[in-house]
C-alpha cells in the first residue's frame, strides 16, 4: 500500500511539473506605447514606439495606424495638438499566437514647450507618457533609444486597429530592435507543443516542443520573396514512464528539419478558399547507440488547402508525401508507415480545435492520432495554452518502438500550441 501511496503521489507529482512547465499568465492581446527618451528640447522630434503583445493563443491580424494624433499637456494644463507619423512598415502585421512586435512614429515637440509635458493618445485614453523639456539639448534630433521607461500602460488600440484571425508569422522591420528582439521576430510555432499524462499500461507522459526560425527577414511582410520563406524548424517528441523506479524516457525522437512554407500562395478573391505550400528536408534520430539506434531522412512535400467557414472556423488539409532518402540499419519505416501522413484540422477561433493523422503502411500495419484542444482563458482558469486530449492507436508513436504497435492510448494534460 505504501508503494501504491509513493507511486501516486510521484505521478502528481510530475503530472504537476510539467502543466506548470507549460502554463502561464492570463491571456490578453494589447497595445502599448512609449517615448522612446525621456527627455527631448523644444522642437526637437522624438521616437514613439508600440509593442503589439499577442498573448491570446490564436494568431492576430491588425492593420497599422500611418498617424495617431492626441495633445501635449504641460504644468498649467494647457494643451497643444500632438501629431506622430509611422517610421516602420505600413503594412498589416500578422502576428502569431504568444509572441509580440515593435512599431514606431515620429512626431515633434511644440517650439515653445518647457518643463514637463504629458503626451495623452486619442483611442488610448489610459495612456499618459512623460516627457522632460530640457532647453539645453538640440531641437532636430530624433531621440535616441534608451532603457528609461515612461508611464505607459497597456491601452486598448484605436479604432483602426482592429483585431482579426490569421496565421502567417510576423515580419517586421528590424531596424532599431536589440539582438533579442530580432531574434523573437524571426522565431514562431511550428508543430503542436504540449505535456499530456496518460495510464495505459502504467502512468507515462508524451510531451512535444516544437518552434521554426525565419532566417531572412522580409523587406515587405506583404509581399515576401522566395528567399524569406525558408525555415530552420526543430520538433523533439519524448515518451516517459512515470510508473518505473527511476521514471526513465521510453525513447526521444530528435527531429531538425530545413523547408520552404508559405500559407497562403493563392487565396480567392472572398479569402474562402486557399491554397499553401510547405516543402523541404528533414532528419529524424532517437539519439541511442547500437542496436537502439534508430535515425531516417526524408524529403517531403505538404500542400495545404484551407476552407474558410462564416462561422469563423477554418478547415485545413495537409497531406505529407514524404520519399525516403537514408534510414539507419535494415529499417523498414516506410513498409511500416507508408509514404504519406494523412493530416486534418478544424479549428475554430478563439474556440474548440480538432485534428487528425493517418498514416497506412503495408501488411495492415497504420497508425492513427485524434487530438482536440479547448482554451484555458475560456474556463474558470483564465489562463493562457489550451486542455488538451490526444488518442493514439497503432504502429510508430517512438521510434525506437516504430515497428511495435500500441494499444489505444488516451492522454490528457495542457497544449501551448494545438
Amino acid at each position: 500500500m505504501s508503494r501504491l501511496r509513493y507511486t501516486g503521489l510521484r505521478y502528481l507529482f510530475v503530472l504537476a511539473t510539467g502543466c506548470l512547465c507549460l502554463a502561464s499568465g492570463a491571456a490578453h492581446a494589447g497595445l502599448s506605447y512609449r517615448l522612446t527618451s525621456p527627455q527631448a528640447g523644444p522642437g526637437s522630434t522624438v521616437e514613439l514606439e508600440g509593442l503589439l503583445t499577442n498573448d491570446t493563443g490564436a494568431a492576430l491580424s491588425a492593420p497599422v495606424a500611418r498617424e495617431l494624433t492626441g495633445q501635449w499637456i504641460d504644468a498649467q494644463g494647457r494643451s497643444l495638438p500632438a501629431h506622430f507619423q509611422l517610421r516602420t512598415s505600413p503594412d498589416a502585421i500578422n502576428l502569431p499566437a504568444n509572441t509580440f512586435t515593435r512599431m514606431a512614429w515620429s512626431g515633434r515637440v511644440p517650439e515653445n514647450a518647457q518643463g514637463l509635458l504629458t503626451l495623452r493618445l486619442d483611442g488610448a485614453a489610459d495612456t499618459l507618457l512623460a516627457l522632460r523639456i530640457d532647453p539645453a539639448l538640440p531641437g532636430t534630433q530624433v531621440a535616441a533609444n534608451t532603457s528609461a521607461d515612461t508611464a505607459g500602460t497597456p491601452a486598448a488600440a484605436p479604432p483602426a486597429t482592429a483585431l482579426a484571425a490569421a496565421s502567417a508569422p510576423a515580419a517586421m522591420p528590424t531596424n532599431g530592435l536589440s539582438p533579442f528582439d530580432t531574434f523573437r521576430n524571426a522565431i514562431s510555432s511550428y508543430e503542436p507543443v504540449y505535456f499530456a499524462v496518460g495510464n495505459r499500461g502504467g502512468a507515462n507522459a508524451r510531451f512535444q516542443v516544437s518552434f521554426k526560425y525565419r532566417p531572412f527577414s522580409p523587406d515587405d511582410p506583404a509581399r515576401p520573396a522566395f528567399m524569406d520563406n525558408w525555415y530552420f524548424g526543430y520538433t523533439q517528441t519524448a515518451l516517459w514512464d512515470l510508473h518505473s523506479d527511476s521514471i526513465p524516457f521510453v525513447d526521444t525522437t530528435y527531429n531538425p528539419s530545413l523547408f520552404w512554407a508559405r500559407d497562403a500562395l493563392w487565396a480567392t478573391a472572398d479569402k474562402r478558399w486557399a491554397l499553401g505550400l510547405n516543402a523541404g528536408f528533414e532528419h529524424k534520430s532517437n539519439g541511442k547507440e547500437d542496436e537502439d539506434s534508430r535515425s531516417l531522412n526524408d524529403f517531403y512535400i505538404q500542400p495545404q488547402v484551407d476552407y474558410r467557414f462564416d462561422g469563423g472556423s477554418t478547415l485545413s488539409f495537409q497531406p505529407r508525401f514524404k520519399y525516403y532518402a537514408w534510414t539507419d540499419r535494415d529499417m523498414d519505416y516506410p513498409g511500416t508507415l507508408g509514404y504519406v501522413d494523412w493530416k486534418l484540422r478544424w479549428a475554430h477561433d478563439d474556440g474548440l480545435i480538432l485534428s487528425g493523422l493517418y498514416r497506412q503502411g503495408t501488411g495492415g500495419r497504420n497508425a492513427t492520432q485524434l487530438e482536440a484542444a479547448w482554451p484555458l482563458k475560456r474556463t474558470f482558469l483564465h489562463m493562457n495554452g489550451y486542455l488538451y486530449v490526444q488518442y493514439f492507436r497503432g504502429y510508430g508513436e517512438t521510434l525506437l518502438g516504430y515497428n511495435q504497435k500500441t494499444d489505444p492510448q488516451l492522454r490528457i494534460g495542457i497544449a501551448l500550441v494545438p
